[in-house]
């Protein structure tokens, strides 16, 4: 790694500044001459090539970060840094610009070698799986629920309308790139399929905060079929919080969404 790391700084002309941690790789801010960039470095060349290529998609729309370069044989993208960079987990949700976020990334032509929305899902409720076999969330939530939730989401990955899809838009990937740019997307991990998956997240912000599911799908485009992903998917909402601290007024809102 420190070796990767100085041949890229060289080539790019990067000084690193800070390292973060990731799921799927480690994030390195850097200062370069033109201004603050984002070095992301990724062991499996798939992941970062999709990431890639859906980036390059989405090139100069103003909601999602730009690429500037890649080394896809080393696992690593190039990005601009944002300022400044603060991510919307926790804020208040600026509703306007979530809505144009969503219908530019959906706006692009659905092509390039992504994995479809059932291999997505797959992967999501296969690592669910996983976490909840032997956990104290088990106990609250049966192994038929999550596989119920499983079934729900591949009839909704293979049916529907067909977008190029974030795949991984929550607040926390969402970061605040200052006042004349707004909101902007990061970190996709893409599929080809049902644009409002990507709404899932964002519909279930105002029932954490104590209100109702309603009111985040009034905010967001294709309120139906939001509803269906955010029912198919409420073990998977549900299971993090139980792992963590057990059952909640929210995990039991979420669980009520599947009687």
């Amino acid at each position: 790694m420190p070796e990767l790391v100085t041949r890229l700084a060289q080539r790019w002309t990067l000084t690193v500044r800070e390292a973060r941690p990731g799921n799927t790789g480690r994030t390195l801010l850097c200062d370069s001459p033109d201004g603050p960039r984002v070095l992301k470095l990724c062991p499996d060349p798939a992941i970062a090539r999709a990431e890639a290529t859906a980036l390059q998609a989405w090139a100069g729309l103003p909601r999602v970060v730009q690429l500037l370069d890649t080394d896809l044989a080393a696992g690593a993208i190039l990005l601009e840094g944002l300022v400044p960079g603060t991510p919307l987990t926790g804020a208040d949700v600026p509703w306007n610009q979530v809505r144009d976020l969503l219908g530019q990334l959906h706006g692009v032509g659905a092509d390039g070698p992504f994995p479809t929305q059932l291999e997505r899902v797959h992967a999501m409720f296969d690592l669910a799986e996983r976490r909840l076999r032997g956990s104290t969330a088990q106990a609250h939530l049966p192994m038929h629920v999550l596989r119920t939730g499983r079934t729900r989401a591949e009839t909704l990955a293979t049916t529907g309308p067909v977008a190029l899809v974030h795949g991984d838009l929550h607040p926390g990937n969402v970061l605040d790139a200052g006042p004349a740019r707004g909101l902007v997307a990061i970190d996709p991990r893409p599929c080809i399929g049902d644009p409002a998956l990507d709404s899932v997240d964002w519909a279930f912000l105002p029932l954490a905060d104590g209100g109702a599911l309603d009111d985040g799908l009034a905010e967001l485009p294709d309120p139906g079929r939001t509803r269906a992903w955010c029912v198919a998917l409420a073990p998977l909402v549900a299971m993090g919080p139980l792992r963590r601290t057990g059952p909640t007024p929210f995990t039991d809102a979420v669980l009520a969404l599947l009687r």
